[in-house]
């Protein structure tokens, strides 16, 4: 029973905290008109970085905003290629709240590994982008004309969209300011160790609040369509039920098996499989990776070869509108990601 509310306390923190942060950059995103989108440089290099740099961008935007920005023929091969490199999808928000520091750091070497990569694969792939392809067909998130319109009347008749957040928010800082997600409700069974830094501590009461203030003041179509549609329907329940299961399979191996000294043995076989599971363009399955590195049980180079296989569900568009650049920027990420996490590996990192 410990294991499973360790579990549970731990997937409704990780989850709480996901959603803070994917509604801040929500936020920002259409406060600033969609900026994120238009960040693509004008030479084949600034357009390299620029895919870079939208990948770091944890979630989904800066993913989904490269590859429009290919399927218009903006940005070369190699630029989509280093987004995909860099991006780590929604993990990346699991990260910075289970180890804020070190994932930082680790988002630091995607970007390297991603602008490293994208002008090697211009320099071999010079085409500047996938012929036919048009990214109409899927949903970018970005600025819309109708903006979030801040006043405090728009709480005089709230939708119950409104209503659910602004408990649901103040639940989990009332859940933060009392403790009930301390130290002793959560991971102990497995080790985890996650909102343990202070000053990532008051960064996020300070986002919460935030996020609880234009909640309450943004406008219907902010509040329904971009945080309630974007945010919570596609992301709460997905992330609650990976983390939970992460956590719940790490916990029962750690307490009933000698789960770590398994792992740390079959490291270059978890290498192996970190770079064939980032080949499913999904969030989700990734986080067994996250979480056993959180624990310590695995080294940094096997987070590293699952960060820089996968992209979250940023590949999907491009799935849908081109198998073909799909399969090749995969088998190009996934040759990236054994080489440098083998390399990293043998250099004992």
């Amino acid at each position: 029973m410990e294991i499973l509310t360790d579990a549970l306390s731990g997937a409704l923190l990780i989850t709480g905290l996901v959603i803070i942060m994917m509604m801040m950059l929500e936020w920002f995103n259409v406060t600033s008109g969609g900026k994120l989108k238009a960040v693509a440089g004008r030479s084949r290099l600034g357009g390299v970085v620029a895919g870079a740099l939208l990948g770091v961008v944890p979630g989904c935007v800066g993913g989904f905003a490269g590859v429009s920005l290919y399927s218009h023929g903006l940005i070369s091969f190699g630029a989509l290629v280093a987004m995909m490199i860099a991006s780590s999808g929604d993990e990346a928000f699991v990260m910075l709240a289970m180890f804020p520091g070190k994932a930082l750091l680790l988002f630091a070497v995607l970007l390297v590994t991603g602008i490293a990569a994208g002008i090697l694969v211009d320099r071999i792939f010079p085409q500047k982008s996938a012929a036919g392809c048009c990214d109409e067909s899927f949903e970018v998130h970005g600025g819309d004309s109708h903006g979030i319109e801040h006043s405090w009347r728009n709480l005089a008749h709230p939708c119950w969209q409104r209503v659910v957040m602004l408990i649901g928010i103040a639940l989990f800082i009332a859940a933060l300011a009392l403790g009930i997600f301390g130290d002793e409700g959560h991971g102990a069974a497995s080790g985890l160790e996650i909102f343990d830094e202070y000053w990532i501590n008051l960064l996020f009461a300070v986002c919460s609040l935030l996020a609880l203030w234009f909640v309450a003041v943004g406008s219907d179509h902010f509040v329904k369509e971009h945080l309630w549609h974007h945010v919570i329907g596609k992301h709460f329940l997905k992330v609650f039920l990976w983390s939970f299961g992460a956590l719940l399979v790490i916990g029962i191996g750690t307490h009933y098996f000698d789960l770590e000294s398994v792992v740390k043995g079959n490291i270059p076989i978890l290498i192996l499989l970190a770079v064939l599971i980032g080949m499913i363009p999904e969030s989700g399955p990734h986080l067994i990776f996250v979480t056993l590195f959180a624990g310590g049980m695995i080294p940094f180079s096997v987070l590293l070869a699952s960060s820089i296989s996968q992209d979250g569900h940023a590949g999907l568009p491009l799935l849908a509108e081109s198998k073909t650049g799909f399969l090749k920027v995969k088998a190009i990420n996934a040759a990236v990601a054994a080489v440098v996490a083998y390399a990293l590996y043998f250099c004992g990192i």
